[in-house]
């Protein structure tokens, strides 16, 4: 998958479990940037991945993860 794959794929993302994911999982800087994914309006939210594509395609991978083990529970 491309890099602009990915940015379109996280755009059209809801970013609830990506923020969740970061919050619940990451560092003291991930969970800062988590809470700035969730507070972000759709150009903020641009912004912050075109920043930082790697660490938010990892975290959007782990909060698919945290979204499919809700809907089991």
């Amino acid at each position: 998958m491309t890099d602009r794959d990915r940015l379109t794929t996280l755009l059209a993302s809801e970013p609830y479990w990506t923020a969740q994911a970061m919050q619940v999982q990451g560092s003291r800087f991930y969970r800062a940037l988590g809470a700035a994914l969730e507070a972000a309006d759709a150009t903020n939210r641009r912004r912050l991945y075109e920043t930082w594509p790697d660490a938010f395609w990892d975290f959007y991978t782990r909060g698919l993860g945290l979204a499919q083990a809700g809907e089991q529970a």
